[in-house]
This record gives structure tokens, sequence and C-alpha cells, in this order.
């Protein structure tokens, strides 16, 4: 995907990322930040020296792209402000979406199969060019799919589990609880879903005392508003909001 096109896409290239921020953590704050303006199926991102402070970002519709673009254009992440543009031609999950018969061009039998978006087949190619794509593609056309299992989290230190969870309330309340969150998911991930809604103080991510019916370990987390009266928007807005494919998020006054 190149990136220097304004013609509308459902892809969108971001730069002047700050590149000390493990890929990890870049690609889950990424997902929860842009992912309020529309769902999205695909994030690319890599360390390599040619993708520094670089990603790709794959929305299921122009609407979503674009009102992304228009909101984070400028904003700051990681303390440097981000410069969005749609990408150059379409992402493979976009294609694969629109014609499930796709072949990536770095698949073993797709080499004579792809001209489309401006590539030429891998046919057409020296030897020389081949094996250069080929190892561009290892770093980064490979890794374009958001993984369902993320690597699980840097600490398993299960002793400062709390032993009960909140108990919830019916009436408005400045602390809110959520749960059924996925492990990989930080205070940082969290703070970029509320922080958009007036009020907002602080979150504090912990793990659940109980396993998840599918028996995984999860995460809750509260979250502070200045008021209850400020807590109600927030809590209207994202409860039952999804933060990754099959987990969604349970928020309640407490």
């Amino acid at each position: 995907m190149s990136s220097s096109s304004n013609q509308p896409n459902t892809t969108l290239y971001v730069n002047n990322l700050n590149d000390k921020v493990n890929k990890e953590e870049l690609k889950s704050q990424l997902f929860a930040l842009f992912t309020t303006y529309g769902k999205i199926i695909d994030i690319v991102a890599s360390k390599n020296q040619k993708m520094r402070g670089q990603a790709f970002l794959v929305f299921t519709d122009l609407a979503g792209a674009t009102s992304a673009m228009r909101a984070c254009e400028g904003m700051v992440f990681y303390d440097k402000p981000l410069h969005i543009d749609y990408a150059k031609s379409k992402s493979y999950a976009t294609l694969r979406t629109e014609d499930p018969d796709f072949v990536p061009p770095t698949a073993a039998n797709a080499s004579a199969l792809l001209t489309q978006n401006g590539k030429r087949t891998r046919d057409a190619d020296t030897g020389d060019e081949r094996q250069a794509k080929r190892e561009k593609a290892d770093d980064s056309d490979e890794e374009m799919e958001i993984d369902d299992e993320e690597e699980p989290p840097r600490t398993n230190d299960f002793s400062t589990i709390p032993t009960s969870v909140p108990t919830q309330v019916q009436q408005p309340s400045a602390r809110l609880l959520c749960t059924n969150l996925p492990q990989e998911v930080t205070d940082q991930v969290l703070s970029v879903l509320f922080q958009q809604y007036k009020g907002f103080q602080k979150t504090h991510v912990t793990w659940s005392p109980a396993l998840n019916p599918a028996g995984i370990r999860v995460k809750m987390a509260q979250v502070l508003f200045e008021s209850p009266e400020l807590a109600i928007t927030a809590k209207d807005a994202l409860d039952g909001f999804t933060l990754k494919k099959g987990w969604k998020m349970s928020v309640v006054y407490i």
C-alpha cells in the first residue's frame, strides 16, 4: 500500500508515530483510538526501518475511514501529532473481503494472478527484485491481520487479583466498573476510550477474580469521573462496546 494519495479509500495511512513505542502496544492503542469511528478489520505496523513510525488502518467502509481521518488528523498521540491520509491502494484485507478468492502476491501460487492496484506480477520481476520484494513482504504485508490471539501479558502475576468484584448500583455514580476486558487491555488503552468524554479522571485496570464463561482469565477496570452526571454519557456510550472481536465490554455504576 502506498501512502501518497488523497483518493478516498477504506485504508488510512498514518505516519509521524512515536517509533519508541512497542509494536503490540502501538497497535492496541491505534485500535482503541480509531475503532470509535468505524469497524477496523486490519492494522499493519512494523518495526523494520522502512515502516518505522508508520501504520495502515483498514476500515470496513469509507465513512468510518473518513470520519477517523477528519477527527484524528493532528491529534497528539504519544507526544507526536498524527499525520493521516488515505492509502493509495486497497489493502489485502479489503481485497479479500471483496473477493474471497483473492490471493496475496506473496503467496507461493500467486506468480501470475495479480496485476491490480498497480502491482506488477512477480513473473515480470528479475530474480533480485523478487527477492527484495519477498524480504519486504516478510516485514510488512504478512503482518496485516490483527491477531485474534494476542501475545499474553508480560506479567502473569495473579497475586494482586482482587478477591471480589465491586457491587453494582443502579443510580448514576462517578465511578464505573468495566468487565469482560481482554488480557491485553491496559490503563492506557482504556484511557483512550474514556478520555473523549468530559470529566474523565483516571482508569485502574486489574485482573478479574473470576474466569469468564470460556474459562479464560480476563481483566476488569474502574473508571473515575468528576461527577455522576458526567459519567452517565460515557457509561451509555461505551456499555457493550466491542474492544476486540467477540469481546463486548460491560460498563456499570459502582
